[in-house]
């Protein structure tokens, strides 16, 4: 799988640590962006990451920071990403099971990069369930669109397919 990575000057050696994670288990990571670990601003390594994913160059892209955050709200800007901060495993497959989400967004500061590469895993070894969450997911681009999105599905299915 290709995948496409960035970091500002905190995430570079997390970064580094999972080019090689991936390469092992043979995905085609590429850093985009600037990864001299010299001060960068994480608004520009998510752009190009989230450009790539939205526009297939990419199947998923992974950014790290600090703290994952300013990464998770940039990278959601870009029209067709869905990025999700995971400080855990059971996060990073729950954003990708539940909100189908191509962006993985992780904090430098939170962790050692053999955690890192746990949550990364399984990131990559979840995939969307769809179902009640499909409509869900259809509800988050309608409001990228700029639509109500409670306008933008059929009806609710019945309680007992509710969660």
């Amino acid at each position: 799988m290709k995948i496409a990575l960035g970091s500002d000057h905190r995430g570079t050696d997390a970064v580094r640590a999972l080019v090689a994670h991936l390469q092992a288990r043979g995905h085609e990571p590429e850093v985009l962006g600037d990864d001299s670990g010299e001060p960068t601003d994480y608004p520009d390594s998510a752009n190009v990451v989230g450009r790539a994913v939205a526009a297939g160059d990419a199947a998923v892209g992974v950014l790290v920071c600090g703290s994952g955050i300013g990464m998770s709200i940039a990278a959601n800007k870009v029209p067709g990403v869905r990025a999700g901060l995971a400080c855990d495993a059971r996060a990073a497959e729950m954003t990708r099971r539940h909100n189908d989400a191509n962006v993985l967004c992780l904090a430098a500061d939170r962790g050692d990069a053999e955690e890192m590469k746990r949550i990364v895993d399984a990131f990559l070894g979840a995939e969307f369930e769809g179902g009640r969450h499909r409509r869900r997911v259809d509800k988050i681009e309608a409001i990228e669109r700029g639509e109500d999105p409670a306008a933008a599905t059929a009806p609710r299915p019945p309680a007992a397919e509710r969660a």
